[in-house]
């Protein structure tokens, strides 16, 4: 198969199934790099919303990966084909790897739409339904570095029956072993990679029959799908994923499609992801929130430039919280919900509040503006709101997994945990 240049080197591989390490050999030419555990650079059509593309330029330590999804670009298949510089040059994009994905992880899909031999995907037209062929010459059009495999994932549901699971498993390799086929016979997809998709829904047996099923196919990489937020709980979601990595080879890397709030992403860590997808400071922006979890693990926060958030404050945002789950106001498998790492500034409280979102922080918003100015955007529903919210929530996140791969290499991940958690006696101290 062409390609095959991804590398994964792995500088640490701990007791737990934690790795630390470096995805090399990325892109056409091989010269980009990405840090593992870490994220993707989420983005609508190539674009994270909200942002152009000098203002998400102007944050540092983004990603080197953009991640587009087919449910944005597959009803503009004819225009990219018509285009035939594949969709880097289409979108303006520079200096970035491609990988393309089936589904906005941050928009529930309606299931009941997949057959033997189809997928859909639903853009602002409505549903589109995918053949292995039409799948495929997306592929081609859109010219990615990297793509995901098509695959049945109608399985994320607590109630689908183990039948339906198996049959899920059997398409996906299926789809996986034709999409291959068309792929090593193609010119225009060579040395892009392909990743094989493991499914299985919360049945171990099929996880594991899919995930083995998958390893001997020549894949870079594997996407672990049905395991989104709000799909499973966390403690079965954990063990599947530890259950799965370990019948996956070592040296390729693991990306888990749709989950993205701070303390799943350091258990699925700890279960041997490496890669995740980075829709969440988007739905926590869309919601008229900033995140301020802090995840400081030196000596001195305040020294250091990040001090945490105040405890009283964060204090009240879960109890508003727990509150409304008491009353049975809060779902928290909806991704559209609050969580309880973030604030909500469309508060009255925040009217007057003259603090930036977080001290210490660095970008453009802390720098330049307070809560009360945020606020006062949200509730006059001006365009700025949702820039500077993107601007904060970015930068925050991918300040949260450099500190968790700092964690990672220093033995301090408990301690992160307890950061990342809030526990009240290590922000006192």
């Amino acid at each position: 198969m062409a390609g095959n240049r991804m590398k994964l080197e792995l500088s640490r591989v701990l007791q737990g199934g934690s790795r630390v390490g470096v995805l090399k050999g990325l892109g056409r030419t091989g010269q980009h790099a990405l840090d593992v555990p870490g994220c993707l650079l989420y983005t609508h059509f190539g674009t994270v919303p909200h942002l152009t593309q000098d203002t998400l330029h102007s944050l540092s330590n983004l990603p080197s990966v953009t991640q587009v999804t087919l449910s944005n670009i597959a009803e503009h298949q004819e225009v990219m084909e018509e285009f035939k510089d594949g969709f880097v040059k289409f979108s303006g994009l520079h200096d970035t790897v491609l990988y393309c994905s089936l589904h906005d992880p941050a928009t529930q899909c309606p299931t009941g739409y997949t057959t033997n031999k189809t997928v859909s995907v639903w853009g602002s037209g409505g549903r589109i339904e995918l053949t292995v062929d039409k799948f495929m010459a997306l592929q081609k059009a859109v010219k990615p570095d990297w793509y995901q495999s098509m695959a049945d994932g109608e399985t994320w549901q607590s109630n689908t029956s183990r039948k339906r699971v198996r049959k899920s498993v059997d398409r996906t390799l299926a789809h996986l072993d034709e999409c291959l086929l068309v792929h090593q016979k193609s010119q225009e997809l060579e040395g892009v990679e392909v990743f094989g998709v493991v499914e299985g829904g919360d049945i171990l047996e099929e996880r594991l029959r899919s995930a083995r099923e998958t390893a001997k196919r020549p894949v870079a990489g594997f996407c672990l799908d049905g395991l989104q937020m709000g799909a499973i709980e966390q403690n079965l979601r954990t063990q599947l994923i530890t259950a799965v990595t370990k019948e996956l080879p070592e040296d390729k890397p693991r990306l888990l499609q749709g989950v993205g709030r701070p303390d799943e992403v350091l258990a699925c860590v700890e279960a041997g992801v490496d890669l995740f997808e980075s829709f969440f400071p988007f739905q926590v922006t869309e919601r008229g929130c900033a995140l301020v979890f802090s995840f400081d693990i030196s000596p001195d926060p305040e020294r250091a430039g990040r001090a945490p958030p105040k405890v009283l404050e964060l204090d009240e945002e879960r109890n508003s919280m727990e509150d409304k789950q008491q009353n049975g106001d809060l779902n928290l498998d909806d991704q559209t919900q609050m969580t309880s790492f973030e604030i909500n500034l469309n508060d009255k409280r925040y009217h007057d509040d003259f603090r930036p979102l977080v001290e210490g922080c660095g970008c453009y918003c802390c720098k330049n503006h307070q809560r009360a100015y945020l606020h006062h955007l949200l509730v006059t529903n001006e365009l700025l709101a949702g820039v500077l919210l993107m601007i904060h929530n970015t930068a925050h996140y991918h300040g949260f997994f450099g500190a968790l791969r700092n964690a990672l290499a220093i033995d301090e991940m408990d301690l992160l945990k307890r950061r990342v958690l809030r526990e009240r006696k290590d922000l006192d101290g």
